[in-house]
């Protein structure tokens, strides 16, 4: 069959584009995307199509590799970096989106190979393709049984070793559920502002677009939609009466319990969503010392905290390990990790986090937790928590914690959540996969009161 040169679609050039960029370590997908978006002529379904094509083939490259070997004649030369990702793009719209015409993505892919590439490779894209199409039975994995980390690994689109920690730490059912969870596209979450807004009139609006959606099952203030993206931003959003946050973030304020006239301390704080929802569960009564190390990310928080109504929060220009304050009735330490719970949402996540990061973030967590201990009054609680499910970095920093400051006790989230989501050792902790939740830890420490002289 001829090869009929034509121009490459924008949109999919693009895409080609920022996979190279994302590939090369210089950018992350979401901003090679934003800069690709501001710099271009785009419509908002343009960038939707381009976030959802180059999120897609970022979380299933190695899927798509490993697919695209069946149809080389050389399976293991290495492609150009133009042409791998014109294959990547072409295989994730053929087997991973179903509104796409087969024809339609090899017209566009031999498109694509002209532009980037010659005339032999488009013919070479070309062949492959609609070998693809007729052939998918040619397509065959590692044998589940007999070697299920590499099994795991390609047909999800993992790398080995978080496959292999998954299989040992869950079992090859609920690992087979999460990894899957995180390959689909993102849910919006977000938690209704209740100083500004009520729940019965965000659900109305809602109801009255046609836009369905499901209440938070663990904390009712929060909502999930039932589609991709968010409309009525300007209604909602900017006017702070929503804010995005997933439901799993929101936990640890639960666990924290603030109460009205508290002083909270919030390390780590930026952007300030937990310090946010705080500062709502006090009704604006009390105060919150938010410290960040990051002046552009306390930037955000304060005009977070404008849209939102929030009055009591205090940012703090610092880092942890160097502020210096008075003890708090409350204090709240989302520490810096490896973030594998959010991996559904960030796209890159999986391919630059390693055993290394988990061992590093590891000792970094242990002594945030050790400072942000002495800020404790006694009698008072500290809130640890994370966005990952990597026990190194969760139940094994409290609980070397805990030998180290015999003067703190760890109390049961039981008593804030619903048993199936509390562990026997009183953790609170979720996964992709389950209620429309992301991966996250939580546990509650409360310092002992001094004995009485």
């Amino acid at each position: 069959m001829a090869v009929n040169k034509k121009a490459a679609d924008p949109v999919r050039a693009r895409v080609v584009e920022i996979l190279g960029l994302v590939e090369s370590g210089r950018f992350t997908a979401e901003d090679a995307i934003h800069q690709a978006a501001a710099a271009g002529d785009f419509t908002p379904l343009d960038i939707r199509f381009m976030r959802q094509l180059v999120n897609g083939i970022t979380k299933l490259k190695r899927r798509l590799d490993h697919d695209i070997r069946f149809f080389l004649s050389k399976p293991s030369e290495r492609l150009p970096r133009r042409l791998t990702d014109i294959f990547r793009l072409g295989f994730y719209q053929l087997f991973f989106t179903d509104r796409i015409p087969e024809a339609a993505v090899v017209s566009e892919s031999v498109n694509l190979a002209h532009h980037f590439c010659d005339t032999a490779r488009a013919r070479l894209v070309n062949a492959v393709l609609r070998n693809a199409i007729r052939h998918p039975e040619r397509i065959v994995f590692r044998n589940k049984d007999d070697d299920p980390v590499v099994y795991l690994a390609d047909f999800y689109s993992y790398p080995e070793w978080f496959a292999s920690y998954c299989l040992d730490e869950f079992g090859m059912d609920d690992t087979e559920k999460m990894l899957k969870a995180m390959n689909e596209p993102p849910r919006i979450s977000f938690r209704v502002n209740l100083l500004k807004a009520k729940a019965v009139e965000i659900e109305e609006v809602f109801r009255k677009n046609e836009v369905p959606f499901t209440k938070g099952k663990y904390l009712p203030d929060f909502y999930h939609l039932d589609q991709h993206g968010l409309p009525f931003e300007e209604e909602l959003i900017n006017k702070g009466k929503i804010y995005i946050q997933d439901e799993s973030a929101g936990m640890p304020v639960r666990l924290l319990n603030p109460k009205m006239g508290m002083n909270i301390l919030d390390l780590a704080a930026a952007p300030g969503g937990k310090s946010a929802y705080a500062a709502v569960r006090m009704r604006n009564r009390g105060m919150i010392t938010a410290v960040d190390r990051s002046h552009p990310r306390l930037k955000l928080m304060v005009e977070n905290c404008r849209r939102l109504g929030v009055k009591i929060i205090n940012p703090v220009l610092a880092d942890i390990l160097e502020f210096r304050g008075k003890t708090f009735d409350r204090v709240i330490l989302d520490v810096p990790c490896t973030g594998w719970g959010n991996a559904g949402k960030h796209s890159d996540l999986r391919w630059l986090k390693t055993p290394d990061d988990v061992k590093r973030l590891s000792q970094l967590q242990g002594q945030m937790l050790d400072k942000a201990a002495k800020f404790v009054k006694p009698g008072g609680v500290l809130v640890y928590s994370t966005c990952t499910i990597i026990r190194k970095e969760n139940d094994d920093v409290v609980e070397e914690f805990l030998i180290r400051n015999d003067d703190f006790i760890l109390e049961s989230g039981a008593e804030y959540f619903r048993d199936d989501i509390v562990s026997e050792r009183g953790f609170v902790k979720t996964y992709p996969g389950t209620a429309n939740l992301s991966g996250a830890f939580a546990a509650r420490l409360k310092r002992k009161l001094k004995p009485k002289k």
